[in-house]
């Protein structure tokens, strides 16, 4: 039906004719000739439409926003004073022959151009009309051709393609499967892959050697800007490798994405073990744009009679560390408070400050309501943290997991408020994972997955799992986690260790894993691999604010579909034949 795409045109089509096909993006009536902006996939052109064209002019004087036509005329240069360098077609128009309309259109919800302010909720519900949007087509477009290099690379360097179930069965990762009942099996359930994690393993058992996959999965799980029930993972596994391959693997990947899609070649990635990470950052993915880092004042503030304070310093899960702020003392007592509220999002009970307003005065050149109970090493702190006039210093106290979260917030937060943020990327490995963290209740839990290799030998692992490192190793750009993964366990005593000390006992072990296991027997081969989340890495990539907007059909926070209204109730008999019965919640 087209000729041309509307984008593509440019001088070089002048004096030819040309069909183009598309939705009339605005329409103009200037001294009874129109101007038409028609608009596809690949921009927008201008058109000309006059009277001396009576049947296409008629057309024209009819369209409205979003109608969709098929237009035929003559490319000419733009009169001089028209054009419009800015844009890739500014210096031609199309002069109109011939107008079909296609098919009309209702009044749009809302207007498609770059001025759009209109709700989430409005958008999403008539996500047809927003995907009409040229930012959001640039996106998907965008996301395709990132595909497409991914499977370039990954097929040179020997990776093959291979689709891996999606009805399978529920594992143990940290969130919430989604559950579908079996007709034929009933009372059994299968459940949506939150990872292909087992699956990719037993293809390198199979003998597979390289497997990659771009892979749909599901986690029932809190949604945040960053999250979605149903997301693409790009999934990597590969056989007789180490940590320092798989990581290599990757990050030529990540580098050449960057390179070839937007001319950015990214610095150096340096290794940070997962303690100091916490330690200087209070996160296991930091920001090393910021150049504000977390200090341990525990040793000083032991000394201290003030209990907020010498508590947590004394207590073996407990914290107390310093944020200094340069040039932050011109920050207002309003300004603190509000910081108080955000750090409180995070559990934090409350944000104690010292202000450094002229150190050569001692104490007398501090302004604070604490100080006074600190006065037997505050001018030591100051020294460690290396104070200077205009400072602020916060400090954070409490439990060490409560003091990461909220002061690592806090900085992450001050950054960008006070115009901190040095370099546009910063990428690193986060490495060395503990094997283990211990909830509240003192049971041990896998940080990342329960097929996770450890640094030590089964008889150090069982003897002490909280000292068990990992080989496992995250990959942050910008404070956000665009991928990880690990050295797998291909031993089957080693994996009964972990499942033991996971306080799965061997029957649950059987039960849940048998097939794993007893796949582990039949010459498993050293293998590792790592998933990054392609939604994530398109919207660092685009500057997009979240990851709904480089998904075609994305949910809600809430995990719904505003458009079709989905989840929905379903007819009874269906629930029937697959052996459910809804229980309907009590009227009180």
């Amino acid at each position: 039906m087209r000729s041309h795409y509307c984008g593509h045109l440019n001088e070089s089509h002048i004096d030819q004719t040309v069909t183009l096909c598309g939705w009339v993006h605005r329409r103009r009536d200037h001294g009874g000739v129109i101007f038409l902006d028609l608009r596809d996939r690949e921009g927008i052109a201008q058109v000309v439409v006059d009277p001396d064209t009576e049947e296409a002019f008629a057309n024209a004087d009819r369209v409205r926003s979003e109608f969709v036509i098929r237009l035929t005329g003559r490319v000419r240069n733009r009169p001089e004073g028209t054009t419009n360098p800015e844009m890739p077609t500014g210096m031609i128009e199309v002069l109109g022959k011939e107008l079909e309309v296609l098919n009309a259109s209702e009044t749009p919800p809302f207007q498609l151009d770059e001025h759009t302010n209109v709700g989430e909720d409005v958008r999403l519900k008539y996500r047809y009309m927003d995907l009409r949007r040229p930012e959001i087509q640039n996106r998907l477009a965008f996301r395709s051709k990132v595909t497409t290099a991914i499977r370039n690379y990954l097929d040179a360097e020997g990776f093959l393609d291979v689709e891996t179930p999606i009805l399978t069965k529920a594992t143990p990762e940290g969130a919430r499967d989604y559950l579908v009942p079996s007709r034929t099996h009933p009372g059994s359930f299968f459940a949506l892959p939150q990872s292909p994690q087992l699956f990719k393993q037993l293809l390198m058992v199979s003998g597979m050697d390289r497997y990659y996959q771009i892979a749909k999965c599901f986690r029932d799980e809190d949604l945040r800007a960053d999250r979605q029930p149903e997301f693409t993972q790009i999934d990597i596994e590969a056989s007789f490798i180490n940590e320092e391959d798989i990581m290599g693997i990757a990050e030529n990947m990540i580098r050449g994405l960057f390179k070839d899609m937007m001319g950015i070649e990214l610095p150096e990635f340096p290794r940070m073990p997962y303690s100091e990470a916490m330690s200087r950052f209070g996160s296991d993915k930091p920001d090393l744009r910021i150049p504000l880092e977390l200090v341990d004042v525990n040793d000083l503030m032991a000394q201290v009679e003030f209990k907020v304070f010498s508590g947590p310093a004394t207590d073996p899960k407990g914290r107390v560390c310093a944020l200094r702020v340069p040039g932050g003392a011109k920050l207002s007592r309003k300004e603190i408070d509000d910081y108080t509220k955000y750090v409180g999002i995070y559990g934090a009970k409350g944000l104690a400050w010292i202000k450094v307003n002229e150190l050569a005065k001692g104490i007398e050149g501090l302004q604070s309501p604490i100080v006074k109970n600190m006065t037997n090493v505050v001018m030591e702190m100051m020294e460690r943290l290396g104070a200077q006039d205009g400072d602020i210093i916060f400090f954070g106290a409490g439990k060490a997991t409560t003091v990461n979260e909220s002061i690592g917030a806090l900085r992450i937060k001050l950054g960008h408020d006070l115009n901190l943020v040095e370099g546009e990327w910063a990428p690193l490995w986060v490495v060395d994972f503990p094997m283990f963290e211990q909830d509240d209740t003192g049971r041990w839990n896998a940080i990342h997955h329960p097929f996770t290799a450890p640094s030590c030998d089964p008889a150090m692992l069982e003897k002490d799992p909280g000292a068990a490192l990992s080989r496992a190793y995250d990959m942050v750009l910008n404070g956000t986690e665009l991928g990880g993964g690990s050295i797998r366990i291909h031993d089957p005593d080693m994996q009964r260790t972990v499942f033991r000390a996971l306080n799965i006992g061997d029957e649950e072990a059987n039960d849940k894993f048998g097939f794993l296991l007893d796949a582990l027997k039949f010459g498993c081969p050293p293998h590792g691999g790592l998933a990054f989340g392609l939604d994530r890495l398109i919207m660092l990539m685009t500057g997009a604010s979240s990851i709904r907007d480089v998904i075609a059909f994305p949910k809600t926070q809430t995990a719904a579909c505003v458009m079709t209204a989905a989840p929905s109730t379903v007819d009874p008999k269906q629930l029937r034949e697959v052996g459910i019965r809804i229980r309907q919640a009590d009227e009180k």
